[in-house]
């Protein structure tokens, strides 16, 4: 994602800075000081403008929902976005995919959401895909013993690789769908249904989406 930086940035940052999920002096995340209350720990990785999340803390009650994202005007986009809808039980960390098992406890996590992250389509960085082996390898560490990812995207290719990834790296695979739209899963109570930015956009031009959820089995 490009983004030509806001105007105001810094100004506005502080306006929303009660948005910022609490952290440690190891960069750690402090959830009991950053939420008001307890619950599971649910995670998008790479939120963007946070749209879905936005949508997921309207929805959803006793649940703590984290955003992270390293591309500070989208997450100040997302902050604006959720101070506008009032979200209390919604914070954000402005950091990488990279540094997750140092910012979330270790198996603490109980959702974790990857919704259209970059497909890094050439072979020569397909490690940087988030659903590459070695981003797999880094969520087990952050993942409940329940915890499940789902993960969402457009790009057939993207989906088809993480599928393997997925397999290989121990994790089971269901509710499969290469369009979920016209073929949602059943069975599943995953908040598969809020449409991200990117997905309302894609799906106006007739793609399909591509979804599945892994967890690990006990």
């Amino acid at each position: 994602m490009h983004m030509r930086k806001k105007k105001h940035r810094d100004e506005r940052l502080e306006k929303v800075s009660g948005y910022f999920a609490v952290t440690g002096e190891h960069g750690e995340l402090l959830a009991d000081e950053s939420f008001p209350e307890p619950g599971e720990l649910w995670v998008e990785v790479g939120c963007g403008k946070g749209s879905f999340l936005t949508a997921l803390a309207l929805r959803t009650d006793g649940k703590r929902l984290l955003g992270v994202e390293k591309i500070t005007d989208a997450l100040l986009m997302a902050m604006e976005k959720c101070a506008s809808a009032d979200c209390r039980n919604l914070k954000f960390c402005n950091a990488d995919a990279s540094s997750l098992p140092d910012l979330l406890p270790p198996h603490g996590v109980e959702r974790l959401f990857l919704n259209f992250s970059d497909p890094w389509p050439k072979n020569r960085d397909r490690e940087k895909r988030l659903t590459s082996r070695t981003f797999l390898q880094k969520y087990k560490q952050i993942l409940a013993p329940d915890g499940r990812i789902c993960f969402k995207t457009d790009n057939r290719p993207l989906f088809d690789f993480s599928l393997d990834c997925f397999r290989e790296e121990g994790f089971t695979v269901e509710h499969i769908s290469y369009d979920l739209h016209a073929s949602p899963p059943s069975g599943t109570t995953e908040p598969f249904d809020i449409q991200t930015e990117y997905e309302r956009k894609f799906s106006a031009k007739g793609f399909s989406i591509n979804y599945l959820e892994a967890f690990l089995p006990r």
